[in-house]
């Protein structure tokens, strides 16, 4: 349980909140390169609570600007693209990507006004066919090169799910849950008839977690019921700090990153990566213009009620974090052992935006070239036989020992007989 102010602490995203302050040292994903084309070279956005416009200019570079110019207010979404920048459609003030105001041209010639000006404006970089912004103080951090936008061996896809109508933390606290996979999805996949969910509905015998450089990763026990799948002692499927979810599933690599719209809406982004080994790569050596494919498949179906379908997992996972309501009150909740995921991502919160309030910089900032090169995590780590392998696609794992990721700090729960983990039949 949260007090009132812990809570408000930690939802709060806009400028000058707590929140808001340790998310604007990290980069965010906040469009899809493609969306941005010569008929529509601009889009409008709305990341951590301020309004904004994302444009490519003539020579394919892009810029960040706030939307309402800073004479009179007026939206530059629908301004002119000149010069690398923005010029506003009511009085022609031109803005270029660094906010810096080039033209006022009503002003006299000898003003100063416009040197007077800092609009605000956020540097931009493109990685694996994403547009991420920075929205902190000078300077930025390097963009991390996680492994899933940084591999060029293999195929990838983007997708953007729906907008979520929660707070961010709703969705990200998903990630620290281990159990959570029983019920939600392979429960409720058995119960509509459908094998989707197989794999989390063997009888889970211990979960554990255990923080690392760059977040939280997690383990798992699962016994033999029987299914295609057998016995498995894993972990991995890391929560990354401060809103990313690094995920392992069949032949693919993910990165989910849950990007907050302002406090009450969220946004989803997911990188896909199936490493083919086959030579086609991804990145500097693709074909000029060349994008990854855009998988629109992770919209929320509902039914012709406005209810939930819960017939895939992106469904079944938005109703948990939706039906909390559009900011959880975390002063009514009863966390148990199994919460302490949760409970560990919560204090990592609060520690990270105590060393902000102090002017350090706070976990998981890169700034050395060298490290960047390509950031492995442990996505998946499995130790079993060759069949626990070939079920998952014939994705080997990249670390095969427990040993190799987790230490002395690896918190374990043992997992009562009951509904969860039925007594082995004799």
């Amino acid at each position: 349980m949260l007090t009132k102010e812990d809570n408000e602490m930690l939802t709060r995203v806009g400028p000058g909140t707590p929140c808001g302050e340790l998310l604007r040292r990290y980069w965010h994903p906040v469009c899809i390169a493609s969306e941005l084309t010569e008929d529509r070279p601009k889009k409008r956005l709305r990341v951590l609570g301020e309004d904004l416009v994302i444009f490519r200019d003539e020579q394919g570079g892009y810029g960040l600007l706030a939307e309402q110019c800073s004479h009179r207010g007026a939206s530059l979404y629908y301004g002119f693209l000149e010069d690398g920048g923005l010029r506003c459609p009511y009085h022609g003030w031109l803005y270029d990507a660094t906010g810096t105001c080039l033209e006022q041209p009503f002003e006299p010639s000898q003003s100063m006004l416009k040197h007077s000006i800092r609009h605000p404006a956020y540097p931009v970089q493109q990685l694996a066919g994403l547009l991420f912004a920075f929205m902190g103080p000078k300077p930025a951090s390097l963009l991390p090169r996680w492994d899933v936008v940084a591999w060029e061996d293999g195929e990838r896809t983007l997708s953007r799910q729906q907008i979520l109508s929660c707070n961010w933390l709703q969705a990200e606290e998903n990630t620290a849950d281990v159990t959570h996979t029983y019920f939600l999805h392979g429960h409720t996949m058995r119960m509509k008839g459908r094998t989707d969910g197989e794999y989390y509905y063997r009888p889970i015998e211990q979960y554990g977690f255990q923080r690392f450089e760059y977040g939280l990763v997690k383990s798992w026990r699962y016994a033999d019921n029987g299914s295609r799948f057998g016995a498995e002692r894993g972990g991995g499927n890391p929560l990354v700090f401060p809103n990313m979810l690094r995920l392992t599933s069949g032949p693919t690599h993910s990165i989910h990153w849950r990007v907050p719209i302002d406090d009450v809406q969220t946004r989803i982004f997911v990188a896909t990566f199936s490493r083919s080994g086959e030579g086609r790569r991804w990145g500097a050596e693709r074909p000029e213009g060349e994008q990854p494919s855009i998988d629109e498949r992770m919209d929320v179906n509902r039914d012709p009620n406005g209810e939930y379908s819960l017939d895939t997992f992106p469904s079944q996972d938005t109703m948990a974090w939706e039906t909390q309501g559009p900011i959880f009150d975390r002063t009514k909740e009863h966390l148990g052992a199994s919460d302490r995921g949760v409970a560990m991502f919560r204090q990592m919160l609060k520690e990270q935006i105590e060393i902000v309030q102090r002017g350090a910089e706070p976990m998981g900032v890169i700034r050395d070239p060298e490290k960047n090169q390509l950031i492995e995590l442990p996505g998946w780590v499995v130790e079993g036989t060759p069949d626990v392998v070939s079920v998952h696609g014939g994705t080997s794992p990249r670390v095969k020992s427990m040993d190799t990721v987790f230490d002395e700090r690896h918190e374990i729960m043992e997992v009562p007989f009951g509904k969860a983990r039925p007594r082995p039949s004799s």
